[in-house]
């Protein structure tokens, strides 16, 4: 078994990813309402911005904005992903492991984080969000998928809020300093 080790920054900047137990599954599409209402509750119980997000039919990539002196990103998921699993039927096969847990064989155990260290890796990971739909053959370019936040920035001109994650110090890396404010 492999040991996972977190790296909890208080208030960092976090790209996730989390999928389903069936990748062949398009349940986010179709309930994507209800992944929306859940991630409110969280945000509303537990406050943090979403920089970034895509869903698409068996996964979801974000970009999380955590607040000063709070680093419990894990708290956020196992409420999202237990309030989501709450409201829809389990599916025709769950694993023994899953069962033997108590899980309802939605959602693949734990999710993929990374933590945002600069502004280019931040850049970075907007890319992955921006390019998810067409990588997974959903549509031939970018702006054509509806569930993606990068669409609704580049409508709505909105610009992104990004913070860092590394202490800022204007002597350390003007970059740094600069994501601080």
């Amino acid at each position: 078994m492999t040991l996972e080790t977190r790296r909890y920054v208080p208030g960092g900047t976090y790209f996730f990813t989390v999928r389903l137990q069936d990748m062949t599954s398009d349940l986010f599409v179709r309930e994507v309402e209800l992944l929306r209402s859940v991630t409110r509750l969280c945000m509303k119980r537990w406050p943090y911005k979403i920089a970034a997000a895509v869903v698409l039919p068996s996964q979801v990539h974000m970009i999380w904005v955590l607040p000063d002196g709070d680093a419990d990103f894990s708290k956020r998921w196992r409420l999202i992903k237990s309030g989501f699993s709450r409201h829809v039927p389990a599916p025709d096969y769950v694993a023994p492991s899953q069962f033997r847990r108590g899980e309802k064989g939605i959602w693949q155990r734990g999710f993929w984080e990374h933590r945002i260290r600069d502004v280019a890796d931040f850049d970075r990971h907007m890319h992955v969000i921006a390019t998810a739909p067409v990588q997974a053959g959903l549509v031939k370019r970018v702006g054509d998928w509806p569930l993606s936040s990068v669409t609704q920035h580049k409508r709505n001109a909105e610009p992104v809020p990004l913070r860092t994650t590394v202490p800022a110090q204007a002597d350390l890396n003007p970059i740094v300093a600069e994501l601080a404010n």
